[in-house]
């Protein structure tokens, strides 16, 4: 019986990581099930609950920071950039009236919904912007300050 309520608090504990992606709870999720494991051999509850300490905080203490060092963004590392984190700094081109509400830009030959970071710029098409931040699908763009009208990115080079 002691098992199952450790398998049951360790469901719990990995269900609530999902939620919060700190890469904490899930420490004490293996914690719960190394006491679970512990019970099931018939070790006694005060046993179970030095084993869940123990394994939880040597979790904590040894495998997350490796788990955190791992997880840097590829700025944060100095490896090359993907994703979204690409896209973030690049030069874009508008296409259509970008404003606080709505636009469109192309950024290295794909085509973006984009939005102003400023609520108060406008940019009309053929003006160069910089991607300051990805929200889902959506560029927020801000005056390219690096770029002269007309100069294409790789012409910076």
């Amino acid at each position: 019986m002691d098992a199952l309520l450790w398998v049951v608090l360790g469901v719990v504990l990995a269900v609530a990581e999902i939620f919060t992606t700190t890469l904490f709870l899930i420490m004490f999720a293996a914690g719960a099930f190394a006491a679970a494991g512990a019970a099931a051999l018939g070790a006694p509850v005060a046993l179970q609950a030095l084993i869940f300490t123990v394994v939880s905080a040597l979790s904590v203490a040894l495998v997350r920071p490796v788990i955190r060092r791992h997880a840097l963004s590829a700025l944060e590392s100095g490896e090359q950039a993907f994703g979204v984190e690409a896209i973030e700094g690049a030069t874009a081109l508008v296409l259509e009236p970008v404003d606080a509400e709505q636009g469109l830009v192309k950024i290295d030959g794909e085509l973006w919904s984009a939005r102003s970071y400023d609520a108060t710029q406008r940019f009309a098409p053929g003006e160069r912007v910089q991607v300051i931040k990805v929200r889902g699908a959506t560029a927020l763009v801000w005056q390219d300050d690096i770029s002269t009208p007309g100069e294409l990115p790789e012409a910076k080079r």
